[in-house]
């Protein structure tokens, strides 16, 4: 009799989420730098009209195997710059 043997998938990504979560902002110009690089909102979803129709596209960046640490890093960037008492409204609007 054979028995069935699952393994769980091995996640490749996790030495670049090691990686990511591991970046520590430790001044203004980085964490600057990455508010800029990193949008408040995903870009890609978009609502446009065909022939009277209206056609959504919903943000895609959920797909991404990485975005909650994407997320997080931005994150701790808005972080230490506010917590320098550092206007960061700038980088919240859409």
């Amino acid at each position: 009799m054979h028995t069935l043997v699952f393994e769980t998938p091995k996640d490749w990504l996790y030495p670049l989420r090691q990686a990511l979560n591991g970046i520590q902002v430790t001044n203004s110009r980085t964490a600057h730098w990455i508010c800029r690089l990193i949008p408040s909102r995903c870009p890609f979803e978009r609502t446009f009209y065909v022939a009277g129709k209206k056609i959504h596209i919903p943000p895609l960046c959920q797909l991404n195997p990485l975005y909650n640490e994407v997320v997080a890093l931005r994150l701790r960037a808005l972080d230490y710059l506010t917590a320098l008492e550092i206007d960061v409204t700038p980088y919240l609007e859409p």
